[in-house]
């Protein structure tokens, strides 16, 4: 339990608190590079005075809680808050320790469906206002689209950044983020961790890949503004740009090592910053750090997330960005290498973040922020400095007004007939075909009407249907094939691969799902003994387009950049001929046999009836 001593005890009224706040949405600066001071910050500064000192230090945390209510979870959500949190319930956790924030998880069973969400965010936004100088809470999540999302169906689901990124359109990029943004705000959900700038130049990159734009730093920037706009438009919700200063090179994840980025300075100025410059440049409303060491930037071996050079020098101080910082989750490996859970958050805050988000232990990060202050090693005033920063994001999202949703919101706003359609017409737009030769695509029903959709089925996305072979062979069907799903695995056994060939006989065609594959795989095997079968063979790339260099027999291959329903659907479409493909790389893809020769280029994608 967090330590509570110390601090004002002045109480006023909730009243007091919400009159003084009143109207500060309207006056508080609105994009640009910086928030220049207004007389709204003398009011948000008179809040600030009369918080305590605990308070203070609840503030610029972001934790996350188990349960899908804010006062009645479920029993086993309600062990794993006292075993993880020390409280049962999301109610308790606000009332204990004043958090600023809190961030909605699947696995945490915050997002079991929208008008569950809107009911949880609610519930939490009652129980911080009914404490004494009870502030409105900033809710979060990571809905990037793709292969990372909280909210899942009925919501709507986009295509991820690397396919958005393929579609070229910075006009479907800003409509993904309007729309997505209106209805997470349906659901309480203020501030989202998307998008993300990295700029992915490794194929081997394990954590970022498809979820990144793409390999070219001004076509990155310009779909990170664009979406960007769609989602703060009209203030709707917080966008979040990460994860700084660039996490696109890197081998190592960092959720479970330390990556190392080897970029001179030069090669940061102009491969990682550009995106995070047009962030900026946009109004982007905060900015997430990388646990992640780039000795050309801050030679310390400290992670950028506790580097005072790289946050205060270079974001705040070169790029000019005045808004809000918030880590990325304090639980993760590269971050707690070479510090203890109790050094990490008063490192972080040092350095020049605002937001703690997720550490592993929020009582010793709390305390240990809470004796730094007591101690003269931080100083109250380094503290405020942070609040009022988040005291401003809260205002310019109207939070202070409007704190509350409802389910009438939810149900005209959220997973609505003309937002699914939208989804899908953007998808459509993203599919990049790699490879068609003799015109095999797109397939005819009256030629090829029976299809064996076979391949990888790894976990679905959050809120999708799944697996990727059932969505695929259901698409078909509903298009006038007589489609099969087999799943055969991301690593088939010879016997699934007999399986799966035998069946291939029964077929006029075959479609293969194909996820991560290397010289080593499987799956090679698996699509070379099909191709022996002699049946028309269609692979698609579920996740990262450079499976094609290891499938050089592939008569046909399209590049889905996700496995979710929405990227499926389109592709199943493409594959049809309902829809002719027009995606086009956005990464280069090497050839398997030597990486420094490119196979397919930036920019290559193949249209019917031009091969």
């Amino acid at each position: 339990m967090p330590d509570t001593s110390t601090g004002n005890t002045a109480t006023p009224a909730r009243r007091t608190v919400l009159a003084a706040t009143a109207g500060l949405t309207t006056a508080l600066c609105v994009g640009g590079a910086a928030h220049a001071a207004t007389p709204d910050d003398r009011k948000l500064r008179a809040l600030i005075a009369r918080m305590t000192l605990p308070e203070k230090v609840g503030q610029l945390f972001v934790m996350r809680v188990y349960g899908h209510s804010a006062t009645a979870p479920d029993q086993a959500d309600i062990d794993a808050n006292l075993k993880e949190i020390g409280v049962r319930t999301a109610a308790e956790l606000v009332a204990e320790y004043r958090v600023g924030g809190i961030i909605y998880f699947t696995w945490a069973h915050n997002t079991r469906d929208p008008h569950q969400i809107a009911d949880l965010s609610n519930g939490i936004q009652r129980a911080s206002l009914t404490q004494p100088r009870g502030l409105p809470v900033l809710i979060s999540t990571d809905q990037e689209h793709g292969i990372v999302c909280r909210v899942g169906e009925p919501a709507t689901l986009f295509p991820g950044a690397m396919a958005i990124g393929a579609g070229g359109s910075r006009t479907d990029a800003r409509t993904l983020g309007r729309i997505a943004g209106r209805e997470l705000k349906a659901l309480g959900i203020r501030q989202n961790y998307s998008p993300v700038a990295d700029v992915n130049v490794n194929p081997a990159n394990p954590v970022i890949g498809v979820r990144s734009f793409g390999a070219e730093p001004a076509a990155v920037a310009g779909m990170v503004a664009a979406e960007v706009a769609g989602y703060q438009r009209g203030r709707q919700i917080a966008a979040t740009a990460k994860h700084f200063p660039g996490h696109g090179d890197t081998a190592v994840d960092s959720h479970y090592g330390f990556p190392v980025i080897t970029h001179t300075r030069e090669q940061w100025e102009s491969l990682d910053a550009p995106p995070f410059r047009a962030a900026v440049r946009a109004g982007i409303d905060s900015i997430m750090t990388a646990h992640i060491m780039v000795p050309a930037l801050d030679d310390s071996g400290d992670p950028a997330t506790l580097s005072r050079p790289i946050l205060t020098g270079i974001l705040r101080g070169e790029l000019g960005y005045d808004g809000v910082v918030v880590t990325d989750s304090l639980g993760m490996e590269g971050v707690r290498t070479k510090y203890g859970d109790d050094r990490v958050p008063v490192l972080a805050l040092k350095a020049g973040v605002d937001q703690l988000l997720n550490p592993p232990s929020l009582d010793i990060a709390w305390n240990a922020v809470l004796k730094a202050v007591q101690s003269g090693e931080l100083t109250e005033a380094r503290l405020d400095e942070s609040i009022l920063r988040i005291l401003r994001l809260k205002a310019k999202l109207r939070l202070f007004e409007e704190p509350y949703v409802s389910q009438g919101g939810v149900d005209r706003n959220v997973g609505t007939p003309s937002h699914l359609a939208t989804a899908d017409r953007i998808a459509e737009r993203t599919t990049t075909l790699l490879v068609n030769e003799g015109a095999l695509l797109p397939l005819s029903r009256r030629t090829h009407p029976r299809v064996l959709v076979v391949g990888a089925d790894p976990a679905s996305p959050s809120g999708t249907t799944g697996p990727p072979t059932g969505v695929l062979a259901a698409a078909l069907t509903e298009l006038g094939f007589t489609a099969t799903p087999l799943s055969t695995g991301t690593a088939p056994s010879a016997a699934t691969i007999a399986k799966a060939v035998a069946a291939a006989r029964e077929a006029d065609a075959v479609v293969v799902g194909t996820y991560n594959v290397t010289a080593g795989s499987a799956q090679r095997t698996l699509v070379e003994q099909l191709l022996a079968t002699g049946k028309p063979v269609v692979a698609v790339a579920i996740r990262n387009p450079y499976d094609v260099a290891h499938l050089p027999g592939a008569p046909a291959y399209l590049a889905a950049y996700s496995w979710t329903d929405v990227e499926l659907r389109a592709a199943a479409r493409v594959i049809a001929g309902r829809v002719a493909p027009r995606g086009r790389l956005p990464v280069p893809v090497q050839r398997a046999d030597d990486p420094t020769r490119v196979l397919y280029p930036v920019g290559h994608g193949l249209s019917y009836g031009r091969n």
